[in-house]
């Protein structure tokens, strides 16, 4: 389910604490973290699982579907805690793995190859989804209405696994722009190991990108309540435009693609970054190239970086951005662990940047070294990983103390293996959905929406926007978590 976004409260200048080192307390295993927060992603697969699968309470799942359009759409991930494949939100988890990836994959040791099958299970699917009909992008598979009205297992669904596609009538820029990100990061990722498939992968970016360039429009004008209010497009398509845009100039160093983001324009500010509002990343994305290559034409993507950053950090002159009393960052009340993740995603890979060039930036008269940013990203992933003041870690299976009852499908109810009969849509509503057992299957690595403005957290099964896990949120805490694995330095 998707969260809907708003303005972000306005904080008191507290929380002077997070920059001092004495009370950033506690180190939690992060090379552990890393690898149960990849082994998520097996539990959300769908299609046909391979013989390597590690979360084996999960079976195959979805095998027909494209069938209602004649084409061959298996495979790819569930979002969240449903059936459903949104590939708006499944796109951006892409990109995410991907440039987690490119940016910490030599600190990921033997998590490095987990990495690239995440990515590969994504790409897969998304190039199915980009060629399989001349002229058009499919974009979605499952009814979320009438999905949503079920409690069943994957393997299970019996309802009816509609398709649904973007096209030159149809336009689709946003979810288009953000499968042309995903195929063009992900190329890079495969360049050296799989140089065949990174090809493929980049000339399927650069049609998809010409598609969504030239038929304008926003996907949920297009496909309404298939993908409303689940994840429709709240800031539009141009994040989405300049985000495919940023990708594939750091794929191809093609000034075609310099000319075409800035014909896109920039809608500047923002104290978000999401699987919705792509602005922040593509800034932090272009930002680079100012700093790595002293490349003057990005200086203005440089300063929108560093805007963003004034609005995140806690004792900034600029800041827009409320913490808990635990510290934690709250953006907004559903699912606010999503924006925690992809902003200290954000944090640590400008510190990276900025390590790297010796650079720091003002906010007003506060000088930012690259230290600042990181403190505060890994108080958002020590908290994230237990270090708050419930001791409760967010991610599934991590830690002595996490959520027992994720509002997930395939976690709440009994596998096949243990439970062979079919449940149907009704089935699983009683006696599992509606109980306060835990899950009989552990999610591992899933990180729930997370606890509320007050650091308290129910572990309520029915209470989705706090306790139902996406791939969006994991996709973006891999980078954080491997660049602490990896010993905090470059």
């Amino acid at each position: 389910m998707a969260m809907r976004m708003g303005v972000s409260g306005f904080c008191c200048l507290l929380f002077l604490f997070l920059f001092s080192l004495e009370n950033v307390h506690g180190n939690p295993n992060y090379r552990e973290a890393l690898a149960k927060s990849l082994l998520f992603f097996q539990g959300q697969r769908s299609g046909r699982l391979p013989k390597d699968q590690q979360v084996t309470w999960r079976s195959n799942s979805g095998l027909s579907d494209g069938l209602i359009a004649h084409v061959d759409l298996t495979g790819g991930y569930y979002d969240a805690g449903d059936n459903v494949k949104f590939n708006f939100p499944m796109a951006f988890t892409t990109t995410m793995l991907s440039w987690s990836t490119l940016e910490y994959g030599k600190k990921m040791g033997p998590q490095l190859g987990n990495a690239r099958a995440a990515i590969r299970w994504a790409t897969d699917y998304l190039l199915k989804c980009a060629t399989a009909t001349p002229g058009k992008l499919y974009v979605g598979v499952g009814d979320p209405n009438v999905d949503h009205k079920c409690w069943e297992r994957p393997e299970d669904m019996d309802t009816v696994r509609a398709v649904y596609s973007v096209s030159a009538s149809n336009p689709g820029s946003d979810v288009a722009g953000e499968t042309a990100a995903a195929l063009a990061a992900a190329s890079m990722v495969f360049r050296k190991v799989d140089p065949k498939y990174a090809g493929l992968l980049l000339r399927t970016a650069k049609k998809v990108m010409q598609f969504a360039m030239q038929y304008r429009g926003a996907y949920s004008d297009s496909l309404g309540p298939a993908v409303c209010p689940f994840y429709c497009s709240y800031s539009g398509y141009k994040d989405e435009l300049l985000w495919g845009a940023a990708w594939l100039f750091r794929a191809t160093n093609d000034v075609t693609y310099y000319k075409m983001l800035k014909s896109v324009g920039d809608d500047g500010g923002t104290d978000l970054f999401s699987w919705d509002n792509k602005f922040a990343g593509a800034h932090v994305l272009l930002a680079r190239r100012a700093l790595l290559t002293k490349d003057k034409n990005f200086e203005p993507f440089r300063q929108e970086a560093e805007d963003f950053m004034c609005r995140i950090l806690p004792n900034s002159p600029f800041t827009t951005t409320q913490y808990t009393q635990g510290g934690l960052m709250f953006k907004m009340p559903q699912s606010n662990l999503q924006y925690v993740t992809s902003i200290s995603f954000l944090l640590t890979t400008y510190a990276k940047y900025m390590k790297a060039t010796e650079h720091n930036f003002n906010c007003g008269n506060m000088v930012v070294n690259p230290g600042l940013l990181i403190n505060l990203a890994k108080r958002q992933v020590d908290y994230i990983l237990g270090v708050n003041p419930i001791k409760m870690s967010y991610m599934v299976g991590f830690g002595p103390n996490f959520p027992k009852r994720i509002h997930h499908r395939g976690s709440s109810l009994p596998s096949l293996a243990s439970h062979p009969q079919s449940l149907g849509c009704d089935g699983g509503f009683q006696p599992f959905f509606y109980s306060a057992n835990p899950n009989p299957n552990i999610l591992v690595g899933a990180i729930v929406g997370g606890p509320n403005q007050n650091d308290g957290f129910p572990d309520d099964r029915s209470d989705y926007s706090h306790s139902e896990p996406a791939t969006y949120i994991n996709a973006a805490f891999i980078g954080p978590l491997a660049y602490f694995a990896g010993g905090y330095s470059g």
